[in-house]
This record gives C-alpha cells, sequence and structure tokens, in this order.
C-alpha cells in the first residue's frame, strides 16, 4: 500500500487583514494585523503590539499564507529576533489597503481632526465656537493632506496653525478659567507673578487665602502649575473652572 509522505510547509492563511508590507534587501516582508490597529499603534494610542498583530509571524506573503524564513530574516535585518523585525516593519512599512478603504479612513480622519479643531478653537472676534462643518470648509480651503501616521490631535495643531497663517478666517484657541488659592500673606509676591500669565482677571478676593480667577491661554497652564509648585511647594492650588470659555448664546456662527 503506498501513501504520501505528509510534508509540512510555512503556510499560515489568514482572512479579514490588514496587511503592514516592507521591502528590504530586494524582498517583501509583511506582517497580518488588525484593522485600524496599525494607526493606533503608530500614533502610541495601543501599547500592546499582541493587540496589533493577528499572528505574532512574519510573511513573505500573508495571502498566500507563505511565512519569512529565519535565513531570509537574519540576511535582510541583520538579526533573527522576530519581534525586532515586527517592529521595524509595523514603524516603516506600508498598510495595504483598497483605494474604498483609504477614501473612507482618509474621511473619518479629516473628520476627526475638524472635531478636534472645532472643540479647541472660537472665532476671537465673536468669542463663539465654530461648527465642525465650518473646520471641514477651511481645510478644504486650505487643501489639506491628512497623515493616517499622525494623530488628529497633531494635525489638529498643524491646521490651526494653517488656518491662521493664510487668513482662511479668524481663529485661535479657547481660553480656559482657573481658579488660583494660595495663602493670603503669599499673594503680595505671587499675583503679579500669575497675573502676568493671565490674558485677563475676572475677580480677586482677599480673605483668610487669596483667590483669584482669570482666563488663560491653554498653553500657560502648566506653567502656571509649575509656577504654584516652585515658589509655594504645595500651599498653592490651581483649579479648571470651565476648559473654553466662549459665547454660545446664538447658535448662527459667522
Amino acid at each position: 500500500m503506498s501513501g504520501k509522505i505528509f510534508q509540512p510547509n510555512t503556510k499560515i492563511r489568514l482572512t479579514n487583514v490588514s496587511i503592514v508590507r516592507l521591502r528590504k534587501g530586494g524582498k517583501r516582508f509583511e506582517v497580518a494585523c488588525y484593522k485600524n490597529k496599525v494607526t493606533e499603534w503608530r500614533n502610541g494610542v495601543e501599547k500592546d503590539i499582541d493587540e496589533v498583530l493577528q499572528i505574532h509571524q512574519v510573511y513573505v506573503n500573508v495571502s498566500k499564507g507563505q511565512v519569512a524564513k529565519t535565513e531570509e530574516l537574519k540576511k535582510c535585518f541583520k538579526t533573527e529576533d522576530v519581534d525586532e523585525v515586527i517592529a521595524e516593519i509595523l514603524k516603516k512599512g506600508e498598510q495595504q489597503v483598497s483605494d474604498k478603504e483609504r477614501h473612507h479612513q482618509l474621511d473619518n480622519m479629516l473628520r476627526d481632526i475638524a472635531t478636534v479643531v472645532a472643540e479647541k478653537c472660537i472665532n476671537p472676534t465673536t468669542s463663539r465656537p465654530y461648527t465642525v462643518t465650518m473646520i471641514e470648509k477651511a481645510m478644504g480651503d486650505l487643501h489639506y493632506s491628512v497623515n493616517q501616521n499622525r494623530s488628529a490631535k497633531q494635525q489638529a495643531l498643524d491646521v490651526i496653525k494653517q488656518i491662521q497663517q493664510q487668513n482662511i478666517m479668524p481663529i485661535s484657541r479657547a481660553q480656559m478659567r482657573i481658579r488660583v488659592t494660595m495663602p493670603a500673606k503669599e499673594a503680595k509676591r505671587m499675583k503679579d507673578k500669575v497675573t502676568a500669565l493671565a490674558a485677563k482677571v475676572e475677580d480677586e478676593d482677599y480673605s483668610d487665602e487669596y483667590e483669584l480667577i482669570c482666563l488663560i491661554d491653554p498653553g500657560q497652564f502648566r506653567a502656571i502649575t509649575d509656577l504654584l509648585q516652585s515658589e509655594l511647594k504645595g500651599r498653592g492650588e490651581i483649579d479648571v473652572l470651565n476648559l473654553r470659555d466662549t459665547n454660545d448664546e446664538d447658535s448662527t456662527f459667522m
């Protein structure tokens, strides 16, 4: 009785994957990932690489299930450490997506960026917030190109700067309303230092302790916190009363 001898191979087939491909040393290497997880990992949102990979393996062709040989990794990456190779492919490789999927991802990212800008900014002339749709139109006027390898927050800062530089429309970061308290005896030497970092002082109160309510640009929050810590050694406090000081009385924004 004749029979076929079983020959193990290095084929592992996967479905519904997002492939990241890197060409190195004249050869193609791929890793199989869960959809949407690659961008999260590159942006630092996802820290666990096992949540990104469908299988902890390096391929020469994911679609055909062909696993890369150890000799190929050593020759092209100068290491046999699969983890190191995977990390390099995820960092430097190109994510393979269909045109339809890529268009959908870009639309979602553009909306996320516009949402961040709308949440953080106002029209400084009216002190009213902009709608997401208005920010999207401004991004269209800028011909802004979305980068899927950067977070929405990082790109929102770019959009704000470009809108300002090109005078697309009046825009500025919304100010925060904060309350600063400290022992009354410290007020005389500390008041001017704190108010120098504020955009507008709204109220002051001297009693058992000194209380200051003011508006600040968001970038000054850390500066005031550090100032209180270094000068008062824990005897001063800062509380956020309002993350965005806006005038929302009118729902029509000009």
